[in-house]
């Protein structure tokens, strides 16, 4: 007997949806069949990415969002389940960074990576997973899904990206912390942890010959591609999964193996 996944009826929030895996999560579950709520501060590109999924057949809304400020966030996540209706599926995906040494990091860049990944997602996860948990109060047998995107750089050490690795290293213990409390009420949390993908950021990097030096250390050297993350995106956000809960997996082509 095969297994089909069907988003149909579920309201899906992407935050960092306006490019790279964001906007690739956003596509996969709006084909599938979810409303997808597109949040980023960079609306314009919000609104390109609409006309796409729409022109596709798909469901999407466009909201402002800045995970840095806590206004912002919560005036989001209001705005997108006034748009949209409840949030069913969260996929927590803002996050940037900074390339390096540890000792060249200032106050500034900290700040920079921690507001957006770890403090930010935090505040995202957290004040959905409330409207979440008041539904669920409502109706015991409803089930929510949060996807954190964390990163292979928080399972393992990579070099000049430290403030990085330590960001998404908190977002890992954030997932199963929030797995542990938040289960009982129907809220699987669980977190995918990409390695090397070839996104629009960085795409002219792997070809140059610092990155063709980098992806000749990977264990098939190659980088992925962000549709090489759609069958555990779409996975881990179906009613499915009600058995994975807490959940780091990673999709990085056997590099957290060494």
């Amino acid at each position: 007997m095969g297994i089909e996944l069907n988003f149909e009826g579920k309201i899906a929030l992407v935050t960092g949806a306006s490019s790279g895996l964001g906007a690739r999560f956003a596509k996969i579950l709006a084909q599938a069949g979810a409303q997808v709520v597109l949040a980023s501060r960079r609306i314009e590109r919000l609104k390109e990415l609409r006309a796409e999924i729409e022109a596709d057949g798909g469901a999407a809304h466009v909201v402002s969002l800045d995970v840095t400020d806590y206004a912002s966030i919560k005036s989001a996540i209001a705005h997108a389940e006034t748009e949209a209706g409840p949030i069913d599926i969260l996929v927590n995906n803002s996050g940037v960074s900074t390339t390096q040494r540890l000792i060249d990091v200032t106050p500034e860049d900290y700040a920079f990576v921690m507001d957006t990944n770890t403090r930010g997602a935090f505040f995202v996860a957290q004040e959905t997973a409330k409207r979440m948990i008041t539904r669920a109060k409502g109706d015991p047998k409803k089930q929510h899904r949060i996807i954190n995107i964390a990163s292979v750089a928080g399972l393992r050490v990579l070099p000049q990206i430290g403030v990085y690795c330590m960001s998404k290293s908190a977002v890992v213990h954030m997932t199963k912390s929030m797995a542990v409390e938040w289960g009982r009420f129907g809220i699987n949390v669980n977190a995918i942890c990409p390695g090397y993908i070839s996104t629009e950021i960085n795409a002219e990097h792997f070809n140059t010959e610092q990155g063709k030096v980098l992806v000749d250390m990977l264990p098939r050297k190659r980088v992925g591609q962000p549709e090489d993350l759609d069958g555990l995106l779409l996975l881990l956000a179906s009613e499915e999964s009600h058995f994975i809960n807490g959940a780091i997996v990673t999709a990085d082509d056997g590099m957290s193996a060494f």
